[in-house]
């Protein structure tokens, strides 16, 4: 759905791919006084040509989007429009999530669950280059503590979440198939899991893969 620009200060374009929730929120920030929504798209890969064809000076994109995730829509248009601002929307209110945000070099990181109100303030604050995140993710953030895994246990970790065996990753990583499964058992000790599909959700939810 597409908008026509009017003579308001912020041009926006809304990211969602909850078609209800994405018409709520466009309906709320159209009323506001000095934001326009120019143009509102349901998928990851369609974010930045529609940011391409219609200019928008703040993007609200979900992080959690098809074909394309919100952070990798993220970095698309920190390469080629890199003077829109990007206001990452979500809730999923991991602590490891900020990380990956705050990776991503975007502008500001806010709950789907807050107040309208603090949508529409976030998007005038990262218009005016300000930082934008929310202070439960932040807390949580700072409670998470710092990663015990290795760079090798991690990498061993993520591989196997891509559903590859102990034997498809040795060879891929050109190690014994016994120094893979010692990685995967440290892992899961390291993070008091209970196996390694329980250490892979760990480590997924804490931002450290």
């Amino acid at each position: 759905m597409i908008r026509s620009a009017g003579e308001k200060d912020i041009g926006v374009l809304m990211a969602e791919d909850v078609a209800m929730l994405r018409h709520a929120l466009v309906s709320l920030l159209n009323l506001e006084p000095d934001i326009q929504v120019l143009v509102e798209v349901e998928a990851g890969d369609e974010v930045l040509p529609a940011a391409r064809k219609h200019r928008p000076q703040v993007a609200v994109i979900d992080i959690n989007m098809p074909r394309l995730n919100g952070l990798d829509a993220a970095a698309q248009l920190r390469v080629h429009l890199p003077e829109v601002r990007v206001l990452i929307l979500t809730s999923l209110g991991k602590p490891g999530i900020l990380r990956k945000v705050l990776t991503a070099q975007v502008s500001g990181f806010i709950l789907k669950d807050g107040p309208p109100e603090q949508l529409a303030q976030a998007i005038r604050d990262v218009f005016q280059g300000k930082r934008v995140i929310d202070p439960q993710l932040a807390l949580m953030a700072w409670d998470s503590g710092e990663n015990p895994l290795s760079n090798r246990e991690a990498e061993v970790l993520r591989l196997t979440g891509r559903g590859e065996n102990p034997e498809e990753i040795a060879k891929k990583l050109f190690l014994s198939t016994g120094t893979i499964r010692n990685y995967l058992t440290t892992s899961v000790t390291k993070l008091n899991a209970r196996n390694k599909i329980d250490a892979l959700r760990i480590a997924e939810e804490m931002g450290w893969l």
